[in-house]
């Protein structure tokens, strides 16, 4: 890649170039600024784990179940509360929590399937 062009942060062609402030990819036509790319990036850094409603989680917080989870042969019913969770950097197989709950033991869940407490 040339010094006068840049990779798409919506497709990722290497094809961006440059047109006054902006910077333009011709194959999808998506438009940014250096600036613009610079704060995605700095955003995008490191996972984050958000709940169901789009609240940041952090390790050793309280969630609940949104609804019934199966089990095994058993389930966890919604609104079940979980507490001290532990989110993984490698997720099991989708799963980025790993938790205890009473009466089941360890387990994992999805962010997507609890909200914060």
């Amino acid at each position: 890649m040339s010094d006068d062009a840049q990779v798409c942060p919506k497709c990722q062609s290497p094809y961006g170039y440059p047109d006054g402030n902006l910077w333009i990819c011709p194959e999808c036509a998506h438009e940014w600024t250096l600036e613009d790319e610079e704060i995605t990036q700095d955003v995008s850094s490191g996972p984050k784990f958000l709940d169901a409603n789009g609240v940041q989680l952090h390790s050793g917080d309280t969630v609940r179940t949104i609804k019934d989870l199966k089990v095994g042969s058993e389930t966890l019913k919604s609104g079940t509360k979980v507490k001290g969770i532990r989110l993984l950097e490698d997720p099991v197989d989708g799963h980025d929590i790993a938790c205890k709950v009473d009466g089941f033991g360890s387990m994992y869940l999805k962010c997507s399937v609890v909200r914060k407490d």
